[in-house]
């Protein structure tokens, strides 16, 4: 009875998968990055007892926008497509009497199609399956540092060279640019779908993760920390330089966007910036000579406030300039000095530098003293110019401001540029053009 009942559902089998499958797929929601293909089957189809997992030769596959189909037989990716259109399937399917050919092979290989079926006691021997992949921008990934990361915090400016660290938090993108290795090493095989939840926690991680190393490359370019949310092309090229090898040479995905809207500086770390920026700006003279005086303004009005001790507090802003400390005169001195030796050294910079000795020859080569380039070993270009009686330097052959023609030489220059009379240069030997 086993042997009866293998052989009649070796031939049922066979006879319901001769029908054509048209397999689709509806639009992929941000939640879902890969989907089985399913069969359409309405209420008038008769194609209703076929077996799951298996497509005939000549079935129809619809790929939409913005997804990529990939065809797996045994497990093993058999044929992909990215092309928005229909597919037909004509590599290694099952027979099937409405494939293209014709029918007297296309019912011999059915025929044939039942023996294999009965060896494995009626049920298809292979499993072919078609998955979708959703090829969009995957938005709204929210990420934020669970601990301070370190930051270099670089000022040329203020000569501020820290190891501080910065709180951040943002959103990020990505998307599946290679379905191939995103099947081979994160989803294989599905019943239904993969959603992005089953992954999220990974990339989230090693997002995370790499941030350190992506922000010592952005504090190496100078960018400051209170610049970074301008700087989202500089930060998504940099995170994708940190993970391009994970990410693009094992998951098959790449980042599409990495923003960083809210970063902080702790407290302390703000304070000892603050202070070195305080201090670069008195460094200007002009600077630290309208602070002093700022200060000396506060000191009067207090001890005009206070009746007893006014005089005793002149007096000692008096002493202190007598016995040598720096007064707001001296300051502004110091700073009209160097204004006056930035603009007396400012025409020396900006001074073209004098031209090198020597001719200068068509490849470039500058500096050349005989009468052939060093280089290239083309000769002295020579002054074609020549002056008419009318005063006129002129080129051509006629002059330019009266029209008399240019007068005859009664000699030749030869190459190497002397002046010959006769059929040979006196210089080289060279004959004459």
């Amino acid at each position: 009875m086993g042997l009866i009942k293998a052989a009649m559902g070796a031939a049922g089998g066979v006879l319901a998968d001769q029908w054509l499958e048209f397999f689709y797929c509806e639009a992929l929601p941000v939640d879902i990055l890969v989907t089985k293909g399913q069969k359409r089957v309405s209420g008038r189809s008769s194609n209703t007892k076929g077996e799951e997992n298996i497509i005939s030769n000549g079935s129809g596959i619809a790929v939409a926008d913005g997804q990529c189909m990939i065809i797996v037989e045994q497990g093993k990716i058999l044929d992909y497509c990215a092309e928005p259109g229909q597919y037909t399937f004509q590599t290694g399917g099952e027979p099937s009497l409405f494939a293209g050919g014709g029918l007297g092979e296309n019912a011999l290989n059915s025929l044939k199609n039942v023996w294999e079926r009965f060896k494995y006691g009626g049920s298809p021997g292979r499993d072919t399956r078609v998955y979708y992949f959703n090829m969009k921008e995957i938005i709204g990934n929210k990420y934020g540092t669970p601990s301070p990361v370190p930051f270099r915090v670089v000022e040329p400016k203020t000569g501020l060279d820290l190891d501080a660290e910065i709180r951040c938090s943002g959103t990020y993108s990505y998307k599946i640019c290679n379905p191939m290795l995103f099947y081979t090493n994160i989803c294989g095989n599905v019943a239904v779908s993969y959603k992005r939840e089953q992954i999220d926690e990974q990339i989230k991680g090693e997002v995370i993760s790499n941030l350190r190393p992506m922000l010592a490359k952005i504090s190496a370019k100078g960018i400051r920390y209170s610049e970074l949310p301008e700087h989202e092309g500089d930060l998504l090229a940099a995170m994708n330089e940190e993970m391009r090898e994970k990410w693009g040479g094992h998951y098959g995905i790449e980042m599409t966007k990495f923003t960083m809207p809210n970063a902080q500086i702790p407290d302390k770390y703000m304070d000892m910036i603050r202070d070195a920026q305080q201090r670069a700006i008195l460094l200007n003279p002009n600077m630290a000579a309208a602070t002093l005086v700022g200060a000396q303004a506060e000191a009067m009005k207090s001890a005009a406030k206070n009746e007893g001790g006014s005089a005793m507090a002149f007096m000692g802003m008096n002493m202190a300039n007598q016995a040598g400390g720096m007064n707001a005169q001296s300051l502004y001195q110091m700073g009209q000095q160097q204004e006056q030796q930035q603009q007396a050294a400012a025409p020396q910079q900006t001074a073209a530098a004098p031209a090198a000795a020597g001719w200068t020859c068509v490849c470039g080569n500058a500096g050349n003293t005989g009468k052939f380039c060093s280089e290239c070993g083309k000769p002295q270009p020579q002054d074609e110019s020549w002056t008419c009686e009318c005063g006129a330097v002129n080129k051509g052959k006629f002059c330019a401001e009266c029209g008399k023609p240019k007068p005859q030489e009664t000699g030749w220059t030869c190459s190497c540029g002397a002046v010959n009379e006769g059929k040979f240069c006196s210089e080289c030997g060279g004959s004459r053009p």
